[in-house]
This record gives structure tokens, C-alpha cells and sequence, in this order.
């Protein structure tokens, strides 16, 4: 299967107008790899090799470029003053925002704390905010996450089961592979087998487009060590389904 992103860089119409952008879309196009748009045989985001040769300023310089041509093919003015500065504004944002968990830079630094309580039940932090955005559609994927974990020789502040999860989420996702890369994170990062994560989301994707059904919702599990066990597992979800 040809690449589609190939397809727009070599392309006779593909024009920056800067020839130092022109450069910058060189590097891009370096090394890129054909592979299936389906293949779901890795848990890592699909990623290039040369993905951050190029800095966020960069960045948003060649998809500001990018989305003024798409709102000019769209038909919009571009000098209307509500329009002017969309482009930039959208670049900013994909960059510095909604997909800045793209760049290995950006996650969160998880501090161990020894377990001295000896602590050796469950901890929960429930009802995480999960925003993120389907690479099908780069539509939101809205919703929460539970998470916790059972101590082993440490503990970690709460917030940062937040912030890993938000990482993972500040990306272009699929709710399975989020689901599992907060749990493989956490596992790893805690020192601990003892992991669960379940995370309820609504698709945009689903409600505004295709078959627009605003009344389903999503739900994904992650369980290792101690969560596999039905005891523990229904304990977990007792606690995270209690008004």
C-alpha cells in the first residue's frame, strides 16, 4: 500500500512558498517507513524515526502553513479578523497542546517515595479527565480513567497517575492502545506487578460524524499481578463505580 503521506510531500503541487521550509519537509520525508495503516502489532504510538529532528517552532511554521491551504480549499476567507490568525492558532495548539504527549520531552518525571507505612493495599484515583483525539478522524475522545495500584517497596505522588495518563492521552489515540500504555507506564514506573486501569470514554468520531450516536460510550481494561484475581478485580470496581 503506497503511503499517503508520501503522497502529499512528493507531490507536484506540494508548494511552502519558503525555501526553508522546503528544507525542513526534506527531513521530514527522510527514512519514512511503508507500513500498513491498520498494523496493531505494537502498543507504541506509530511514530517516525526522525519524528523531532525538527523543533516545535518548526513545526508549527509548516502545519500553519498546511491548514491555511485547507481552509483556503474549504472556501473561507483567511482575511477575515475571526480567521486571520486560525491557522497559527490550530499549529500551536496540535504542538504545544492537544498532541504534546508525541515528544518523549513532555512526560512527566514519576518520584519514587519509599513505602515505609508498608502500605500493601489498594490505592484508587478515580474520574481522571481524559481528553484526547481519535487518528482516525482527529476528533476528541472524551472521558475519565481509574486508576490504581498496589504497593510494593514504593509509592508515588497522586497527581502524577494524572499526568501519565493525560500524556499517553495528549496524542493522536485509539482508546485500547491508551488504555494499555498508561498500565505498561505504571507498571514499569511504580516498580510494582500490581496495576489497574479502565477508562470510559465518548468519541466524537462516533456522535458527530458516521453514524452519530451520542448515547454509546467506550470502556477499556488493563489488569496485571494482583488485579488478574477475581476478588481483587471486583473489589476494584466496586470502589470505582460507588456513588
Amino acid at each position: 500500500m503506497e503511503n499517503s503521506y508520501l503522497k502529499v510531500v512528493n507531490g507536484s503541487d506540494y508548494s511552502l512558498g519558503q525555501s526553508r521550509n522546503s528544507d525542513l519537509l526534506k527531513i521530514i520525508d527522510e527514512d519514512v517507513e511503508l507500513e500498513s495503516a491498520h498494523d496493531f502489532s505494537s502498543t507504541e504510538t506509530p511514530l517516525r524515526k526522525n519524528a523531532f529532528d525538527i523543533s516545535d517552532n518548526e513545526k508549527i511554521s509548516i502545519i500553519s502553513h498546511h491548514f491555511e491551504q485547507i481552509l483556503h480549499v474549504l472556501g473561507m476567507d483567511l482575511q477575515d479578523e475571526s480567521l486571520r490568525d486560525t491557522p497559527k492558532r490550530v499549529a500551536k495548539m496540535y504542538v504545544k497542546e492537544v498532541f504534546r504527549g508525541l515528544n518523549p520531552e513532555n512526560k512527566p518525571v514519576m518520584k519514587l517515595f519509599p513505602n515505609k507505612y508498608q502500605y500493601g493495599q489498594m490505592l484508587l484515583e478515580k474520574n481522571i479527565t481524559i481528553y484526547s483525539y481519535c487518528e482516525h478522524h482527529l476528533v476528541p475522545i472524551v472521558g475519565k480513567a481509574h486508576i490504581a495500584y498496589i504497593p510494593e517497596n514504593f509509592v508515588v505522588g497522586l497527581s502524577k497517575l494524572n499526568r501519565i495518563a493525560q500524556y499517553f492521552a495528549q496524542r493522536p489515540q485509539v482508546q485500547e492502545r491508551l488504555t494499555i500504555q498508561i498500565g505498561n507506564e505504571l507498571v514499569d514506573s511504580l516498580k510494582t506487578r500490581n496495576v489497574a486501569v479502565v477508562i470510559e470514554a465518548d468519541h466524537m468520531c462516533v456522535a458527530s460524524r458516521g453514524v452519530k450516536d451520542t448515547y454509546s460510550s467506550t470502556i477499556t481494561s488493563f489488569y496485571s499481578g494482583s488485579f488478574k484475581d477475581d476478588n481483587v478485580k471486583k473489589e476494584f470496581l466496586s470502589y470505582v463505580y460507588s456513588k
